[in-house]
């Protein structure tokens, strides 16, 4: 009897903790603020959607589903330093700035992009000194990535710091012919963190080796979503597919007046 009812209570309950509203597995861990019933991300935010929908007037505010406390924010994106959060009566969903591709690549934050590094040859972007080329697309890449991670549309002052720490370490890179790879990655690594970090805390690190991705790629916005998303094995709607991708390298190399190998001596 004993075993029976063992084997009853083991298959009954698969999963003893589940979101209260989908009943499957929580994804993408969120908590409302003040009772901290845990939900997935997605359906917490389409409660507040539809709970809004039934009011005459936007609210600040949500009643928790489960003990119907009043709660003002979702907690979520918590990374063991930092967490990020998002206040009801703030619909990104309805913001116009906020589109799609911002909350793919939101969502590349919380998902491990394995390879891509190695597909994207970020090592030969430091080695064959390709760091020296100016990318005209990164003033819009970086735009769409901050608004992304810290969900504001006015992220231009931000924007324009991380690009003049760039373009100041190229600028001295240029001038310094005998600085070595593992220099140039590690100065770019930690000067773009010190930059960034007062406004991405905990997602600093990521966003870096994201930036090193892109800068390495040599594609415009549109293909490396494409690469990224085909790498993953996503479909995002907004972002269309095209078997037709533009080559790694279609940047123009920037004229030097040298070129050395990294294991080059320097003579």
């Amino acid at each position: 009897m004993a075993e029976d009812e063992s084997l009853t209570d083991s298959s009954s309950d698969p999963n003893p903790n589940p979101c209260p509203i989908c009943l499957a597995p929580v994804t993408q861990d969120s908590y409302l603020d003040r009772c901290f019933h845990k939900f997935c991300y997605n359906c917490i935010i389409r409660w507040i959607d539809v709970v809004a929908s039934k009011q005459s007037c936007a609210s600040s505010s949500l009643k928790c589903p489960m003990c119907k406390t009043e709660n003002f924010s979702i907690i979520y994106g918590y990374d063991g330093t930092s967490f990020q959060q998002h206040y009801v009566g703030k619909s990104l969903g309805n913001s116009e700035f906020f589109s799609g591709a911002h909350r793919y690549r939101l969502k590349c934050y919380y998902t491990e992009p394995g390879d891509l590094a190695d597909k994207l040859h970020v090592s030969r972007h430091w080695k064959c000194r390709k760091y020296l080329q100016q990318n005209h697309f990164l003033l819009d890449w970086l735009r769409r990535e901050i608004q992304a991670l810290m969900q504001e549309e006015d992220v231009d002052i931000i924007v324009h710091h991380i690009l003049g720490v760039i373009e100041s370490l190229r600028s001295d890179w240029l001038n310094n012919s005998r600085i070595s790879t593992e220099m140039v990655q590690n100065e770019f690594r930690v000067s773009v963190s010190e930059a960034v970090r007062p406004f991405l805390t905990g997602r600093t690190e990521r966003f870096v080796n994201e930036l090193e991705l892109f800068l390495a790629s040599g594609l415009n916005i549109d293909a490396f979503d494409r690469v990224y998303i085909k790498h993953l094995g996503w479909k995002v709607d907004e972002i269309s597919e095209n078997d037709d991708e533009e080559p790694l390298e279609h940047i123009p190399v920037v004229s030097c007046l040298y070129f050395l190998d990294e294991d080059s001596d320097g003579n």
